[in-house]
């Protein structure tokens, strides 16, 4: 089944290229935001792992150092930094965000299909 996902970013600071992101199921967060705080957040959140960027929107996402998460939010435990991500953080539509499915654009690529029962192998 795919299901459509959305992420929530947390920016500390609006002069920041810091954000910190919470990928989320979209139709359970919006229950949640709006006061259904009894929705368990293992239904809002996809996962319960926090990325982090100091790029921006357009950066690599990583994972936090348990200290940049103590710097920011005061705990490093999930729970807690999901919780104030999810309340303070700006809700972004995930363009081509999905779970359950993945892609791979042959024809698109610098690539040789290769017919003899190999694979696709790249060209360099």
């Amino acid at each position: 089944m795919v299901r459509a996902l959305t992420k929530v970013v947390y920016k500390p600071d609006s002069q920041s290229t810091d954000e910190f992101t919470v990928i989320v199921n979209p139709a359970e967060f919006k229950k949640w935001k709006e006061g259904g705080t009894t929705i368990a957040l293992t239904e809002v959140v996809d996962s319960f792992q926090v990325f982090f960027s100091n790029q921006g929107a357009q950066g690599i996402l990583g994972t936090p150092s348990k200290q940049q998460l103590e710097n920011v939010f005061g705990s490093s435990k999930d729970v807690d930094v999901i919780e104030r991500i999810l309340k303070q953080g700006q809700e972004q539509a995930g363009k081509g965000v999905t779970a359950g499915t993945t892609g791979l654009n042959v024809g698109k690529s610098n690539s040789v299909i290769d017919t003899r029962g190999k694979g696709v192998s790249g060209v360099p």
